[in-house]
């Protein structure tokens, strides 16, 4: 035998369990009308606005296993940065205005003191955003938060396309990986007399 029904208006009320003191949620079918007219659908969060805009420049070898203001030894192969006031360990989403590129960096050191200036990358940053042959040039930077891995996927393009997706890197990375796996081509006399 089944339980008895409760009367409708019993289940819609600000029933309190006496055992618990816990109010009941409504019955599902209960005050439709406090739903969005077409509630299956989801709205993209905005752009994440970036926290600092300024020129970025790089340090490597002549630096190279120098104490840095953390203490730790620098390594310019390592993903790590110089910032004028955040705090070390602290990661940040480096993206340069002139190739769209992305990084993450870790903050282990203080700098640059140049005017204008906002971040010094290590060698290994500058080279994975493309700015090795180019020097002082624009970024933008996000703090990340901790739990957070890599750059947002909603950046604030300004003009840029968004930070590219995973299958994209993926590729990228095969070919690269592919090309230089590839042994460096001759120029031929004829050819260079073609020129």
């Amino acid at each position: 035998m089944s339980a008895p029904l409760l009367p409708d208006a019993y289940a819609r009320s600000n029933y309190r369990d006496k055992g618990l003191g816990v109010k009941a949620n409504k019955p599902a079918d209960a005050d439709k009308a406090d739903l969005p007219e077409d509630s299956n659908k989801y709205e993209l969060s905005p752009p994440r606005e970036s926290d600092q805009a300024g020129l970025a420049s790089w340090y490597g070898e002549q630096f190279h296993g120098r104490k840095t203001a953390s203490g730790e030894r620098f390594d310019s192969m390592d993903m790590t940065a110089a910032h004028k006031t955040l705090p070390f360990g602290t990661r940040v989403c480096v993206r340069s205005s002139v190739t769209g590129k992305s990084v993450v960096v870790r903050i282990n050191d203080r700098g640059p003191f140049a005017p204008g200036r906002v971040i010094d990358l290590s060698k290994a940053a500058a080279q994975e955003l493309g700015m090795l042959g180019l020097g002082i040039k624009p970024v933008e930077l996000w703090q990340l938060d901790a739990d957070e891995d890599e750059c947002p996927a909603t950046l604030n393009a300004s003009g840029k396309k968004r930070h590219p997706s995973v299958a994209q890197g993926a590729a990228a990375s095969k070919t690269r990986a592919a090309s230089a796996n590839q042994p460096a081509r001759k120029v031929s006399q004829t050819a260079k007399r073609k020129r």
